[in-house]
């Protein structure tokens, strides 16, 4: 299969908005809502094999260092995957100060455009930490759905 019809199939799946885990609602702590997520994504995506799974995150991360050339910003994508991206100050050393992480099942719902930037970081579902850590403009990611 290739990484754009893996990232094509995954985006195909029922979305998981009807989940008791899913975007609306939101647990107490911080690590209730990362179990909930992990549970939800894992049972969503019972059916993609590892490696589909991973080629679609690893591709979809090529093309948005290929579309927003930089090293200001890391997204992460564990276990699968990161990249720096976004024109701007970088840093060379360290952990960086502009981070983006998620899972796969959101990564994916991100660039495909079932998931909206703002709502994915509200929910709790994408962490974004620094000033410049904002994939707004830059996802979805256009011509992987």
């Amino acid at each position: 299969m290739s990484a754009l019809a893996a990232v094509r199939a995954i985006s195909d799946l029922p979305s998981r908005s009807n989940d008791p885990a899913g975007p609306d609602s939101m647990p107490a702590s911080a690590s209730a809502s990362a179990s909930a997520s992990a549970a939800a994504s894992a049972a969503r995506l019972a059916g993609v094999s590892r490696d589909t799974l991973a080629t679609a995150v690893r591709y979809s991360l090529q093309v948005l260092a290929e579309q927003a050339k930089g090293n200001t910003v890391e997204v992460r994508v564990p276990p699968f995957g990161a990249i720096q991206c976004i024109e701007g100050p970088g840093h060379t050393r360290g952990t960086p100060p502009n981070v983006v992480e998620t899972d796969a099942e959101t990564w994916l719902s991100l660039v495909t455009g079932r998931l909206d930037w703002a709502a994915g970081v509200q929910s709790g579902r994408v962490h974004a930490s620094g000033q410049r850590a904002d994939l707004t403009g830059y996802v979805p990611i256009t011509g992987l759905r």
